[in-house]
């Protein structure tokens, strides 16, 4: 009788869809080096009148997303920026600086995804130990027993019904994807795949950001199109399209086909230009659903107004508003459905609150965080865009996780992302996080497995189907919410959609998959009392409390959105 219901839901959408204080302030001065930029031209203007902008003050067109208006420009100019912003031709813009985020390589995370400071703080809860013991169940794969977050959606009973079409095309925005992983190669395309990244060794401080080019395999700043040297990216591909086939585990749309979108650094930083191309890229190629684990940064949130930012500031983050907006309308138009992680701040959106990791890339010597008071107006990049669907994480128990960035109006839909608390005496399991793929070259240099190719940490689990052996690890965060959504979004697409044209695959309304989505999700209603409580007793002994409070009904609020994604409901009979 559920499944007649669901079938009714899915069913009704598509029938009734086709019927100025203290602050370390930016000097606006540039020294007489090569300085770059990105400049953002003006709707409706012809491109080369706007290029002929950038020359007339002192600027070189080093590359233009023409479906954008977004340019990559270089000058020697001290008064480029002025210069260039008198013209009419001209929206905005910013010093080509790394914009968004996720932890880096370096310093692996317990926590990823939006917020790599709060990460690091998470990271030092501890992640040591022995290598986790797992017993195999009798089903389809053999760590399926370990992927509680399946069953809290549904997915293995809804792949009686629906797999995954190879037609269906999910790009990953994210740090590259290992395409070489024994758990992603089958489903992996390469000659569709691009890296939009050029490796950044160090920012204006010195601090070491991609490292020195030249020790890199291949000497070049340029990684080909199916590695990722942050292995967070490939965590995301496999949570969403790992193949049934005898080995680790199964994604939640097994079938579909993945395509690498990189456009995260080496270290989890995201320029704003090769965010912008790989958008516009999916959308050229008929890619149908994305997943964007980041945020545009180096502001957590983009105010253009914010008293607490300098005149260029203000300007800077406004052109990242309208840049990475246009770049979503372009996706959107072209049938790409937009999913993006909600965030790991514990913070609500829609509240006025404090902020102190912006800006989080130094692109001038002496720059750092400030605090800045950040008002419901300022929006943070991707997740707070139009036609995105934001998603929150929740834990084993289906409590929101204690990381999670909430808000009623904010949050779209909910989706497992693991929480390591979520145990009955408070205490970390890491087990309660998510388990997916991790590349072996990363556990290798990490010294995460040993000289015979078994793990020496708790967070890293071998499988091995005869000879070929894969490595996956525990991570949590929206990170990994926002990628089994975007599984679900992909059964969708697979089950419901009709043949594109433009490329012999198949392509579904970005609009109705998001109907179908949050219509078919599990109405979850908030905590009673609405004030949640979470208590933490970390490693140490010492214990972390913190209160969220969940506004809104069981059909729709801040902690679940429209409730939490259910793929058997969303695709069952």
């Amino acid at each position: 009788m559920r499944r007649v219901i669901v079938v009714s839901a899915a069913a009704a959408v598509i029938a009734a869809t086709l019927a100025f204080p203290a602050q370390a302030v930016r000097t606006t001065a540039e020294p007489a080096t090569a300085t770059q930029y990105v400049v953002l031209y003006k709707e409706g203007v012809a491109p080369a009148d706007a290029q002929k902008a950038v020359e007339a003050a002192g600027g070189s067109v080093v590359k233009v997303n023409q479906a954008v208006g977004l340019a990559t420009v270089t000058t020697t100019n001290a008064g480029f920026v002025s210069a260039v912003t008198s013209s009419a031709a001209i929206e905005g813009v910013a010093r080509d600086r790394a914009v968004g985020s996720v932890p880096k390589t370096a310093a692996r995370t317990a926590l990823t995804g939006r917020a790599a400071k709060d990460a690091k703080a998470v990271e030092k809860e501890g992640r040591g130990g022995g290598p986790f013991k797992h017993g195999h169940a009798v089903k389809a794969e053999p760590l399926s027993d370990l992927q509680w977050d399946m069953k809290q959606i549904h997915a293995e009973e809804a792949h009686k019904y629906e797999q995954g079409d190879p037609k269906v095309l999910v790009g990953v925005l994210d740090t590259g994807i290992d395409g070489s992983h024994p758990d992603i190669a089958p489903n992996f395309d390469k000659a569709l795949s691009r890296n939009f990244t050029v490796d950044v060794p160090a920012d204006a401080n010195g601090e070491p950001i991609d490292g020195p080019c030249e020790d890199e395999p291949d000497k070049s700043c340029n990684d080909p199109n199916d590695v990722d040297e942050d292995g967070h990216g490939t965590h995301v591909a496999s949570s969403i399209a790992s193949p049934i086939n005898k080995l680790g585990i199964a994604g939640v749309a097994p079938k579909v086909t993945l395509v690498n979108l990189r456009a995260g650094q080496d270290s989890g930083y995201f320029f704003l230009q090769p965010t912008v191309d790989a958008l516009t890229y999916a959308g050229d190629i008929g890619v149908d659903v994305v997943n964007m684990s980041y945020y545009i940064d180096p502001w957590l949130f983009n105010c253009v107004d914010n008293p607490a930012d300098s005149p260029s500031d203000q300007m800077e983050q406004a052109t990242i508003i309208k840049a990475t907006q246009r770049a979503l309308d372009y996706a959107h138009r072209r049938g790409v459905t937009l999913i993006s992680a909600a965030g790991n701040q514990a913070s609500d959106y829609t509240k006025t609150f404090v902020d102190a990791t912006s800006p989080d890339f130094a692109d001038v010597p002496g720059e750092a965080p400030r605090t800045r008071t950040i008002p419901p107006s300022c929006v943070s990049m991707p997740s707070e865009g139009q036609h995105v669907i934001s998603v929150s994480s929740t834990g084993i128990s289906k409590r929101k996780a204690y990381y999670s960035d909430h808000g009623n109006g904010y949050i779209d839909v909910a989706s497992p992302g693991g929480d390591v608390y979520d145990t009955p005496d408070n205490t970390r399991d890491i087990t309660k996080a998510t388990l997916s793929a991790y590349p072996k070259s990363l556990a290798v240099a990490n010294g995460e497995i040993d000289a015979d190719g078994n793990p020496t940490v708790n967070y890293v689990v071998k499988d091995c189907a005869g000879a070929t052996c894969a490595y996956y690890q525990y991570l949590q965060g929206t990170s990994m919410a926002s990628p089994r959504a975007v599984g679900v979004a992909a059964l969708i697409v697979s089950k419901y959609g009709h043949r594109d044209f433009r490329n012999g695959g198949k392509t579904l309304s970005p609009d109705l998959v998001e109907s179908i989505l949050k219509a078919t999700a599990t109405k979850t209603a908030c905590p009673n009392p609405p004030a949640y409580t979470y208590t933490r007793i970390l490693p140490t002994g010492s214990t972390v409390t913190a209160t969220h409070v969940c506004e809104g009904t069981t059909a729709s609020n801040g902690f679940y959105g429209k409730g939490i994604v259910d793929a058997l409901r969303a695709v069952g009979r």
